[in-house]
């Protein structure tokens, strides 16, 4: 397809977007007149303001008008910068994230910390780095891994990488933490990020035992994190197939809004998060040739598991509701 009409259907689809969402704004203030605050952190108000938010930031998806300063990987300083007011507005007000356990994260130097995958959008990443990047003394912020599913979208992988997402291999992952970054893996992959929602907080096998061979390999201090209320922000129902092989995709998620609300039906649901940050496991005492003891890295791999299991299960519990 030639390139003006790729830039032509992108601008008819954020158009689209734009009218919908001034109608739902327009429809929310007619519901609700002006007023009191409500008491709590999350209302209209933020739900206009986050809208308003999107809308601008949409409109210049994945661009900046100059230069900042990029690492090897296209982490980039000005659309961090620029995202940075988003970011900050998803995880303060429309997710309300609760971060517990983050002292127990190593003050600084190279970590490598293993979470629970939580839907398509890699929204687990970008909140779960946000939160580190507010305990580093020096503001820094870890690299997210991305798996080929997502790394392999034309618009949307250049502009993650921009804020720190990396294709998730494992000669990524040590060359990070060889020079000192913290670095977010999944190690669920691609079977955590398609699990449907009656699937919900139940972990998959943990593939390979690639993350603890990249910690058994660089000495890196590895953290179990649980975290919970992202996978209902976008809950598949069901998978279809026919549709999505025609766009050349593998399946295409059903959600209780998408494809049924258009573009709108992409807007994740303000679910109350909860993330927990556990004791790191102890690896430094291990023999330098431990990676290819292979029943010593499959029990380690499934002691990880279970730790990150416990720490899902226990946020689970302690929560009211999906909402608060």
């Amino acid at each position: 397809m030639p390139v003006d009409a790729v830039n032509d259907a992108r601008e008819d689809e954020l158009a689209e977007l734009d009218r919908a969402l001034e109608s739902l704004r327009t429809e929310i203030r007619s519901r609700f007149p002006a007023g009191p605050r409500p008491s709590s952190s999350f209302g209209v108000p933020a739900l206009v303001s986050i809208f308003s938010e999107l809308r601008q930031r949409l409109a210049t998806f994945g661009m900046h008008e100059q230069p900042g300063d990029v690492d090897e990987f296209g982490m980039d300083e000005v659309a961090l910068r620029r995202a940075r007011p988003l970011l900050e507005l998803l995880f303060d007000t429309w997710w309300r994230v609760e971060v517990k356990g983050l002292e127990r994260l190593p003050p600084t130097g190279p970590c490598l910390l293993a979470a629970n995958r939580s839907g398509l959008v890699p929204y687990d990443g970008l909140m779960l780095a946000n939160a580190v990047a507010r305990f580093d003394p020096r503001g820094l912020r870890p690299a997210f891994m991305v798996d080929d599913r997502m790394a392999a979208l034309p618009f949307v992988q250049p502009y993650l990488a921009r804020l720190g997402g990396v294709r998730a291999c494992s000669d990524n992952a040590r060359r990070l933490l060889g020079s000192g970054r913290r670095v977010i893996a999944f190690p669920e992959g691609a079977r955590g990020a398609t699990k449907l929602f009656r699937e919900r907080y139940r972990l998959q096998r943990f593939a390979r035992g690639g993350v603890v061979r990249v910690a058994l390999q660089t000495q890196a201090p590895l953290v179990p994190v649980g975290v919970v209320g992202a996978e209902e922000a976008h809950p598949v129902l069901f998978k279809t197939h026919g549709t999505a092989r025609a766009v050349g995709f593998s399946f295409l998620p059903v959600t209780p809004t998408f494809p049924l609300l258009g573009p709108l039906g992409l807007v994740p649901f303000p679910t109350k998060w909860t993330m927990r940050f556990g004791e790191p496991l102890e690896l430094r005492e291990l023999p330098p040739d431990a990676e290819h003891d292979e029943l010593l890295v499959s029990r380690l791999t499934e002691q990880l598991r279970s730790r990150v299991q416990e720490l899902v299960d226990r946020a689970l519990s302690d929560r009211e509701s999906v909402w608060d």
